[in-house]
């Protein structure tokens, strides 16, 4: 089987791991640190905003199972594409929402994705969502990993109170 990699940036990067899980075809995915310039930062060194780097989410997957065109659907269904300085509650650079192409393929798909939610006029202001090269991902901490299942009821907290949950439930019913 030959598999393929994804990585999205979406804010809090609990908050990306489980919509994706979900999808048949994805094999695995993991929450880490991508776009900066610092080697293997830690969760202290990114939240310092000190970085440049990105809480993202990479993700394995199985291309004849699931297109990445798919990916990208369930990506921009679980951000606020027009905020530039963060998500929900999160302020801050390494809450930024970016797409990390891994190809020219997947390049040009999230140009398309991007290109075509701009023109539904879903959302009032400029689509912010960065496209950019993948770089070096580091993952997370393991007690990031996994964190809605090991901690449901505070991610659900969390997911209700950041905001997101509200705004998605508007925007996408």
């Amino acid at each position: 089987m030959i598999v393929k990699k994804a990585t999205f940036a979406g804010g809090c990067f609990w908050c990306m791991e489980p919509p994706f899980e979900k999808i048949s075809g994805v094999i695995r995915v993991r929450v880490g640190y991508t776009g900066g310039y610092v080697n293997n930062p830690s969760y202290e060194d990114v939240s310092s905003g000190k970085t440049g780097h990105f809480e993202a989410v990479e993700i394995t997957y199985d291309p004849s199972a699931v297109d990445y065109s798919t990916l990208l659907e369930v990506f921009w269904r679980n951000i606020d594409p027009t905020d530039c300085d963060g998500q929900f509650a999160d302020r801050g650079q390494q809450y930024r929402t970016a797409i990390f192409y891994h190809d020219e393929k997947q390049r040009r798909k999230a140009e398309k994705s991007k290109k075509q939610l701009q023109e539904t006029r879903k959302f009032s202001g400029e689509i912010a969502t960065k496209i950019l090269p993948a770089q070096e991902f580091y993952p997370a901490e393991e007690y990031h990993q996994k964190y809605a299942t090991k901690n449901p009821q505070q991610y659900h907290m969390y997911l209700m109170l950041s905001g997101r949950k509200r705004f998605l439930k508007e925007k996408w019913k």
